[in-house]
């Protein structure tokens, strides 16, 4: 499909910087298949399910990957900013390094502070590959544990481009920028639409008895990168590492057994999930990588509802939400809540969408 299908017109004005406080104050769309649409707020969502449905989070955590060093060549230094995107082993991870033409391989990039007695507290990378736009392969000078604390310590959570060229991140992202079900360490960003609940919110959706589930598909970097290409057949999707458990497997088919509803909450649940299906729509256990790109025309086997944030323009999240509801609807939703003032992407409002049917394929690497 032309990528130009999946365009609209979207004001700088509408994208959040901040999250909505408390977080269930956000609003939420909801789309009615085929079109028609109610602006509630997130705290009501337990009104909108049925007891016996099951509400899927990602539990994957952020890690606080944006770091800020200095590279020395002689008499020259240069600052370079550095996201990680993927670990490839204890020492070493795939980044986006900028400027990357300030570095050549063999390079030392130092983010730790030289005046410290601890030489632990030093954090330095050796560029070790360079790719083009920007990646790196960085090998550091600590591993494992170790270097995670030092991530820690010395990284600032990695907002997503179009909040951080805006502003800068402050102490209150590390808790803003987090899901309630953050467990698993591995995400470069975070499942956005799980950002909206809180333990009161939890509490109302237990009591209507809407179970709750946990997957885990560590977010990567590639979630904001834009399509370049004019037709989707010609995109490589991003790859992402993802597990659901045996015990989760079996109790979100037990739950389609008893006629409740899969929701995912936000589009890495889902395509987790749609990942770990069986043609039959049974939900297996997964541990493994996934790159599927769902675009308009495939036929979803997993998930029956999707709660999600607003997403970019022409991008593989528009393109996924335009395949589980109606590109028609969703081009509709999307102008119905830019006309109401919804705000967009990762601290912005959300939408609750029912699937529509219709069949096709995923691509996936």
């Amino acid at each position: 499909m032309r990528t130009d299908l999946f365009d609209f017109e979207l004001p700088e004005t509408a994208i959040a910087l901040h999250p909505a406080s408390p977080r269930d104050a956000a609003r939420l769309l909801v789309v009615q298949p085929g079109g028609g649409f109610d602006n509630r707020i997130v705290r009501d969502l337990p009104d909108l399910l049925a007891p016996g449905d099951a509400l899927v989070f990602n539990d994957t955590r952020v890690i606080p990957a944006a770091l800020t060093g200095t590279r020395t060549r002689g008499d020259a230094v240069a600052g370079i900013d550095v996201n990680l995107i993927e670990r490839l082993d204890e020492c070493r991870w795939r980044a986006f390094a900028r400027p990357g033409k300030r570095l050549k391989v063999g390079d030392v990039i130092r983010f730790g502070d030289e005046g410290r007695v601890c030489y632990a507290d030093v954090l330095d990378a050796t560029v070790e590959a360079k790719e083009d736009g920007g990646l790196v392969t960085l090998r550091f000078n600590l591993h494992g544990g170790f270097l995670d604390s030092a991530i820690a310590t010395h990284g600032e959570m990695p907002l997503p481009p179009y909040i951080a060229l805006k502003r800068a991140p402050d102490e209150s992202d590390r808790q803003s920028y987090q899901t309630m079900f953050a467990t698993r360490d591995g995400a470069v960003a975070a499942p956005t639409a799980g950002l909206h609940f809180t333990p009161d919110l939890i509490a109302r959706l237990d009591a209507r008895d809407i179970s709750r589930h946990t997957v885990t598909l560590h977010v990567g970097a590639g979630t904001f990168l834009p399509i370049k290409v004019e037709d989707t057949r010609d995109h490589v999707m991003h790859v992402e590492w993802g597990e659901i458990t045996e015990e989760t497997a079996r109790a979100l088919n037990a739950v389609r057994a008893r006629g409740g509803r899969i929701v995912a909450v936000g589009t890495t649940s889902l395509r987790l999930l749609e990942s770990a299906a069986s043609a039959s729509g049974e939900i297996l256990p997964f541990a493994a990588r996934t790159g599927i790109f769902i675009t308009p025309g495939y036929r979803f086997k997993a998930v029956d509802m999707l709660m999600t944030n607003f997403h970019l323009p022409r991008s593989t999240l528009f393109m996924l939400v335009s395949a589980f509801s109606g590109l028609a609807t969703m081009k509709a939703a999307y102008a119905h809540a830019l006309s109401e003032g919804y705000r967009f992407y990762s601290y912005g409002d959300t939408s609750l969408l029912t699937r529509e049917e219709g069949g096709g394929e995923a691509s996936s690497t």
